[in-house]
């Protein structure tokens, strides 16, 4: 696995895309890393591990400023920071990056999958979200998949919020689902 690091509206996020010989390359997580949490320490890893029997060397940590487009893996890292920065400028409303659904159960991946249709600006309960995978009881689940994303940005988790109005949960954290909300409004 190839991971790299970018700056994103003064936080950091950690970007893995996978390196399997043979396949086309695809991102494996977009994650936010906590105010001095370096990339080994993040989260995202342990799933990772788990799922495709990886050790702490499987991973090769590559600088943004050093990732070559010649390199189809480091060019899809390259294209995916070059669409999150067009994000936040507010020039990109989807992301087109190939991606790696492996890490989900296949109700997350029908969650996730309808978290990509919510439109750029726009927001859901988690009840409405249920409703659109028609699993209308399952507002829980939906929202314990929600947690589960591991594309954070890329498939909108941020764009769901509780019945009642409040912003509910964000894994990233309450500041970053706001920062993603205002910018999407602001746009």
């Amino acid at each position: 696995m190839i991971v790299t690091t970018t700056s994103f509206a003064q936080h950091s996020l950690l970007l893995i895309a996978s390196d399997i010989p043979s396949a086309e390359p695809k991102l494996v997580s977009l994650d936010w890393l906590a105010k001095g949490q370096q990339w080994s320490e993040s989260k995202s890893l342990a799933p990772l591990k788990k799922r495709h029997q990886l050790m702490d060397d499987d991973f090769q940590f590559i600088d943004e400023n050093s990732l070559s487009k010649d390199n189809p893996i480091e060019s899809l890292l390259i294209t995916t920071i070059t669409q999150l920065q067009q994000y936040l400028k507010g020039e990109r409303q989807q992301f087109d990056i190939a991606l790696d659904w492996s890490l989900g159960t296949p109700f997350q991946q029908n969650v996730w999958r309808a978290l990509q249709q919510i439109a750029y600006g726009d927001t859901i309960s988690y009840a409405q979200l249920a409703q659109n995978i028609n699993k209308p009881t399952a507002y829980r689940a939906v929202a314990n998949a929600n947690g589960k994303n591991p594309f954070s940005i890329i498939i909108p988790c941020h764009r769901v919020v509780a019945s009642d109005g409040g912003l509910g949960g964000y894994t990233g954290g309450l500041d970053k689902k706001r920062l993603l909300l205002q910018l999407e409004t602001l746009s």
